[in-house]
């Protein structure tokens, strides 16, 4: 809410004509505002400012536009290798080795990785939990749990003793 506060107060400080412009710039193409564009357009147009708003983010030029420098040369620390190309597929024949950081070669989790990330993350809940119950905030909600379990079981036992008083007679 603070970004829009401070929105408002941006545009509450511009003066009518940029603000009618700003207004008919963000409405343009809107099928929904389009009548709030109209009455934008034609107070811009009555308060002396044109609809030639500048846009606020300039067009970005095509790849084609920047100029083309020549890469310079690798060192002989990083890149200066041969470039690779493709992944690397072991000769067949030789045995695929163990998955490693929890996923197989081709990509797919292993049993044991997702069974402790379930894992991690129930014991994280399970935390959680313990110390929601050591707050005071924690403490009366669950008092007021254990209070309205009490006055249900109460009211089912009336329940059930009128309904078996009722069978009696």
């Amino acid at each position: 809410m603070s970004d829009a506060k401070e929105l408002v107060a941006l545009l509450a400080r511009l003066p009518d004509a940029e603000l009618a412009a700003v207004v008919e710039a963000a409405t343009d193409g809107k099928a929904g505002l389009a009548a709030l564009h109209a009455v934008a357009q034609s107070l811009a147009a009555t308060l002396g400012h044109a609809s030639d708003v500048i846009d606020v983010t300039p067009d970005t030029l095509p790849v084609e536009s920047y100029p083309q420098s020549e890469t310079a040369p690798a060192s002989g620390q990083v890149g200066a290798g041969p470039v690779v190309t493709g992944i690397p597929v072991p000769p067949a024949g030789i045995p695929a080795g163990p998955a490693i950081g929890g996923y197989t070669s081709g990509g797919v989790p292993t049993f044991e990785s997702v069974r402790d990330k379930v894992e991690q993350r129930y014991g994280t809940s399970q935390g959680m939990g313990e110390l929601d119950r050591q707050t005071p905030v924690g403490r009366s909600v669950e008092e007021q749990w254990d209070a309205r379990a009490k006055a249900a079981r109460e009211r089912l036992e009336q329940i059930r003793k009128s309904v078996h008083g009722n069978d009696s007679e």
